[in-house]
């Protein structure tokens, strides 16, 4: 069947749904806070940054452990609990006058880590040939959600301040709740965990990985900026008489305009086959943005630098979960995707923290100056990046007594034609194969593996 069934039709947009409200309660703050937290007692730029940033912080910690509960306890009771958490943090930082309860606030919603937990029910509640159009739906959530967040959250605290921007995030998670209580499919099968989830035993090894390391150390650096620019950019824009009101304005077609020159980027990365190269460019627009606004602060140099930001930081957006996705060893995808997204919310916990010190004690502008030497670390760092040919991932059941009947299976496959690795999980009785494309043969795989059983 080529396409998806009502099941799964109904799990992709009910989980896209879900992570959209979270999404857009934890993005709404970063255009906004800068300005409208100036009344809290205690309003600091250190402690804007860290308001920003502090949902990254038990994002970070709890993502990988949340996905662990919701093998154990189930997907839909992690996730309500991670959404009740987001309810509860929302109210405690629309109640706030003080920006040290605002920060708590968003402690409490950054425990809503449920990435793990809705990516591995997604994974559940779909077949493996469809798997791939229901990530892409979910996925595609999130830049929406950023894209959206930017322009409402300006709009919602200009018509009721930043307290309205909490009582409409908590709104949001409330309906996300019910989502998961009434519309989301209960799962009657489970997909295979070294897939969707991460696994304990293989954390430490995924960071010896060098080209994993650079995505990871890529994705970290990508939100720090992106947090630490936004404690300052609001204020650059009152600066120029530009009210905080209208900000959506300029956030609108800039973000539409980055989206559309980000596509051919994409397309043209694809089929050049050149994706490092593009890459480098990317980080090379980021780098550009922060140089322009360092030298001229106007009104059409602050807009010419946040499209060419936001035109690199979506093609990174975009691009590197599909590279860490090649690169990730055979089976254990999910451990690498747990990895790398908590590395993104360190990244933005991190980047509130720096963004807040350096403008507390040098000022906003040198925050660019800062900002431009970091991006200029990372291209370095990632031109040593080896990208590897594309290759295809391919699940089998398998029947293996032990570890050795596994390791003397896996390396009979290593000498066929066009498998690149292999990993058996004797736990899950599943193998799993990364392959070439086109030299890859199947039907000798599977032959391999029924004898090997029968033996």
């Amino acid at each position: 069947m080529s396409h998806l069934n009502s099941l799964e039709k109904r799990a992709a947009w009910s989980l896209a749904l879900v992570f959209a409200f979270r999404m857009l309660g934890l993005f709404m703050l970063i255009p906004v806070f800068a300005i409208f937290g100036q009344d809290l007692i205690g309003f600091s730029p250190l402690w804007i940054g860290l308001a920003i940033g502090a949902y990254g912080l038990t994002q970070a910690l709890l993502q990988i452990p949340m996905g662990w509960l919701s093998d154990q306890w189930g997907r839909k009771p992690v996730m309500l609990l991670g959404l009740g958490f987001f309810v509860l943090g929302s109210v405690v930082a629309a109640l706030a006058d003080s920006v040290y309860m605002v920060t708590l606030g968003r402690v409490l919603q950054g425990m809503g880590a449920i990435s793990g937990a809705v990516m591995a029910l997604a994974s559940d509640l779909t077949r493996e040939e469809q798997r791939p159009k229901v990530m892409a739906v979910i996925g595609m959530t999130i830049g929406l959600s950023f894209t959206i967040a930017m322009v409402a959250g300006p709009a919602i605290a200009a018509a009721s301040g930043l307290s309205g921007i909490f009582w409409c995030t908590a709104l949001m998670a409330i309906t996300g709740l019910l989502l998961v209580w009434k519309v989301v499919p209960v799962a009657v099968s489970k997909a295979p965990a070294s897939e969707t989830l991460a696994t304990k035993g293989q954390i430490m090894a995924l960071f010896r990985h060098p080209e994993l390391l650079r995505l990871n150390f890529g994705v970290l650096v990508l939100h720090l900026l992106l947090t630490a620019i936004f404690v300052v950019l609001p204020t650059l824009l009152l600066q120029q008489n530009f009210a905080s009101a209208q900000h959506w304005q300029l956030y609108l077609p800039v973000l539409i305009g980055a989206f559309i020159l980000m596509v051919p980027l994409m397309i043209l990365a694809s089929r050049k086959q050149q994706e490092k190269g593009y890459l480098l460019l990317a980080i090379s627009l980021l780098i550009v943005s922060f140089v322009l606004i360092l030298i001229n602060q106007q009104l059409w140099s602050i807009t010419l630098a946040l499209l060419l930001f936001f035109v690199g930081f979506n093609y990174l957006e975009a691009s590197m979960p599909a590279l860490l996705s090649r690169i990730a060893p055979a089976g254990l995808k999910g451990t690498a995707m747990g990895t790398y997204a908590s590395a993104q919310f360190l990244g933005a916990f991190l980047g509130g923290i720096l963004g807040g010190a350096v403008a507390s004690f040098s000022g906003g502008e040198s925050l660019f100056a800062v900002a431009a030497l970091i991006g200029l670390l990372w291209l370095a760092y990632a031109s040593r990046m080896t990208v590897p040919a594309r290759s295809q991932r391919l699940s089998l059941p398998v029947k293996v007594a032990d570890e050795t009947a596994a390791a003397q299976l896996a390396q009979r496959l290593t000498q066929l034609q066009g498998v690149l690795e292999v990993t058996v999980v004797v736990a899950e009785q599943r193998l799993y194969l990364k392959v070439g494309q086109q030299q890859f043969d199947l039907a000798e795989a599977q032959s391999l593996v029924e004898s090997s059983q029968k033996s």
